[in-house]
């Protein structure tokens, strides 16, 4: 019998779908590295199913030869996984994509709209007893009509925001450092920017759509928040490392932009020091995903890519389709030894 791990108990139906093809097997929490490739070592499995907290690099890869076939991620990103070394050791890695493109893409407006017209402090101002009683300033925000929506990174969550933000009446801008592409239904109601320091100068509003990788690390940084306007609202529902947590701490107290909304954060699941008192940021704990039917979607993908692993192919959603590229006698040097 071949054997599946997940670090964490994955929702129907990805159970039900891997049930009659191999042993799963849960740990039930978010392991350390080193607990990990303990594990690994002691119950070699055929698949991993990680999360996005896990780090799959080549101490983990090397601790599961030469038997695993395969890295099934339950999510569309997978920066935690070194597809490169996985690649080298003939370990296909799958992600889900597509499926929480409107999930993800509703959460980004809702913290758009918090934090543009400031509805957490004012949440806060009623349950406290602090609320004066109405005043023509009091708690005045941006308004959305008219406003420039700056989107960093134009895939497919990126343009389902910019949709959403078509039918608040907001303008629409894009870069992207792969180029832009815009769909013909949006092709003559988008700007797209040349360059990140333009858009982040002229936009009302940046959202963040874009994956981690060496180059957008801490793509948002003093410099850049310095770029933007002071009545200016950044948000993020991307990785939380594309932002310089500690620099956004002091935009936010120092006035240079006026708001956030973050669904993810650096050093996930802790916050920098001083942006959970930061009453002009709108914080949310990772659910940009977190509806029933897309997490059932993303469960669908990750048994669809498992299983394919175990069949001896390449998953419907493989991120690294080159590792097929594997010399016959590789390919069977590996499954004699699996």
């Amino acid at each position: 019998m071949v054997d599946i791990l997940c670090t964490l108990a994955l929702p129907d139906p990805f159970p039900a779908r891997v049930f009659e093809a191999a042993t799963l097997r849960v740990l039930g929490h978010l392991p350390t590295h080193d607990e990990l490739c303990a594990e690994l070592r002691t119950h070699p499995v055929d698949v991993l199913c990680p999360q996005f907290g896990d780090r799959i690099d080549g101490a983990v890869l090397d601790a599961a030869s030469p038997r695993l076939r395969s890295v099934c991620v339950y999510g569309v990103g997978y920066d935690n996984v070194d597809v490169v070394a996985a690649t080298e050791r003939g370990v296909s890695v799958g992600n889900t994509p597509g499926v929480l493109t409107d999930a993800t893409a509703d959460l980004t407006f809702a913290l758009l709209l918090a934090a543009a017209r400031r509805i957490v402090a004012g949440d806060m101002t009623m349950r406290s007893g602090e609320f004066p009683g109405w005043t023509p300033d009091y708690l005045l925000g941006l308004e959305l009509r008219g406003s420039l929506l700056g989107i960093v990174g134009f895939g497919r969550i990126g343009q389902a925001v910019a949709r959403r933000a078509l039918a608040f009446g907001m303008r629409i801008g894009a870069y992207d450092s792969v180029g832009v592409r815009v769909p013909d239904d949006l092709a003559t109601r988008v700007r797209v920017f040349d360059d990140l320091q333009s858009l982040l100068a002229e936009s009302d509003v940046v959202s963040l759509h874009t994956p981690l990788t060496e180059s957008t690390y801490h793509l948002i940084d003093e410099r850049a928040l310095r770029r933007m306007k002071p009545t200016s609202v950044l948000v993020n529902s991307s990785r939380g490392p594309v932002i310089d947590e500690v620099a956004l701490v002091r935009a936010l107290r120092e006035g240079w932009i006026a708001a956030c909304g973050l669904d993810v954060y650096e050093d996930e699941p802790r916050m920098a020091p001083g942006l959970a008192a930061c009453r002009t940021a709108v914080l949310a704990p990772h659910i940009g995903s977190a509806t029933v039917t897309t997490r059932a979607a993303m469960a669908e993908l990750t048994a669809a890519n498992a299983l394919a692993a175990l069949a001896g192919e390449l998953p419907p959603h493989c991120v690294n389709p080159e590792v097929r590229s594997l010399s016959p006698g590789q390919q069977q040097s590996r499954d004699q030894r699996s």
